[in-house]
């Protein structure tokens, strides 16, 4: 089967691999339909992040049951899956308490283990969710960074009647923003350094766009002034800016919920750090995207605005081809972030 395997220095590479057996009873072999490059995946290619050399990642891919172990009896040849990539182990404390991100022995699907950019992938029941009639395998593979959104907004109460403001509009932040607008947000608004993502914001629904690199911190917030109480900032793009825009510009008693992963040290002025006492916020950590009963209602929840039409995938894709189109397009990025996602097509058309 072909599979597309990163090398050490951040080559990747199309090869031919042996199709994987199912070793396990409850284990399920899946082919491979879609599969997503994540924000996350950079540095493993390009930043010697990944746990071992040559690795195979994807942990954001939708695929057919192919063949079922014989512990599993509520998956059928042909039924359409997505992936579940965290494998907690169920039984530790934090699993106990259904903190299943904060297991201490978990592995992880295209990360610590081979993933789904290949034609076939065994894996674990438990790492897979059975996408519901009408659902797409093209949907299939957007479900998990939906869930990433969807798992925030679950820790921040929802955002029913709320003034969402998403810091950083890449692919979890358009997520987030058609998110919040299904569930009940009273605006969305949309901050990034970038103008195409931004004119894509407000495509995709925002209701107000700001460049931060054209405007400050204080011109935002004086502009966003009557939509200063009830707010929820959401922060996804990972960077120390971002993080003290975040508090420079919220409200009296907002909630900052802190989604992307940050890959420099956060130094914070105290003028900014007493944002967060004097304007009595409220700070949520939020670190992927699983509750229970496993793996949480923030997947059937995406599955549920799939069926109501409520998410646009199409204008969030930069490219889909196959193993070596894909290849090639992950390696022309030479480190730097994706503009849009980039899919791995393995239906062969």
């Amino acid at each position: 089967m072909k599979s597309v395997v990163v090398q050490a220095g951040g080559k990747v590479i199309v090869e031919d691999k042996p199709l994987p057996q199912i070793e396990h009873p409850d284990e399920v072999l899946v082919k491979i339909a879609y599969s997503g490059l994540c924000g996350s995946d950079i540095p493993r290619i390009f930043a010697d992040g990944a746990h071992y050399y040559p690795i195979t990642l994807g942990h954001e891919f939708s695929g057919e049951v192919m063949r079922c172990g014989e512990k599993v009896t509520d998956l059928a040849v042909g039924d359409a899956v997505a992936c579940v990539p965290l494998k907690p182990c169920f039984t530790c404390p934090e699993c106990q308490r259904h903190a299943f991100s904060q297991c201490k022995h978990y592995q992880f699907i295209g990360s610590r283990s081979d993933g789904g950019h290949a034609e076939y992938l065994a894996v674990r029941r438990s790492s897979l969710f059975k996408l519901p009639k009408g659902a797409s395998l093209l949907q299939g593979a957007f479900l998990e960074p939906i869930t990433v959104s969807l798992h925030a907004l679950k820790l921040a109460g929802g955002c029913d009647g709320k003034e969402v403001i998403v810091i950083g509009a890449g692919t979890i932040g358009q997520l987030a923003i058609q998110c919040a607008n299904a569930l009940g947000a009273k605006t969305v608004t949309a901050i990034d350094i970038n103008p195409q993502r931004l004119q894509l914001a407000r495509e995709i629904g925002a209701s107000f766009v700001y460049n931060s690199a054209a405007m400050n911190a204080e011109e935002i917030a004086t502009d966003m002034h009557p939509r200063r109480f009830d707010q929820l900032i959401l922060e996804t793009a990972g960077t120390p800016q971002t993080v003290a825009l975040a508090l420079d510009i919220a409200g009296p008693h907002a909630q900052v919920a802190l989604v992307g992963t940050l890959h420099k040290d956060l130094i914070l002025p105290s003028a900014t750090f007493s944002h967060i006492l004097r304007k009595e916020l409220t700070i949520l950590g939020s670190w992927m995207n699983y509750s229970a009963p496993w793996p949480g209602s923030e997947w059937q929840l995406a599955a549920n605005l799939f069926a109501q039409k409520k998410l646009q995938l199409e204008p969030l894709i930069a490219s889909i081809g196959n193993a070596q189109t894909f290849a090639d397009c992950v390696n022309a990025l030479a480190g730097q972030p994706m503009n849009g996602k980039i899919l791995l097509n393995m239906t062969g058309s």
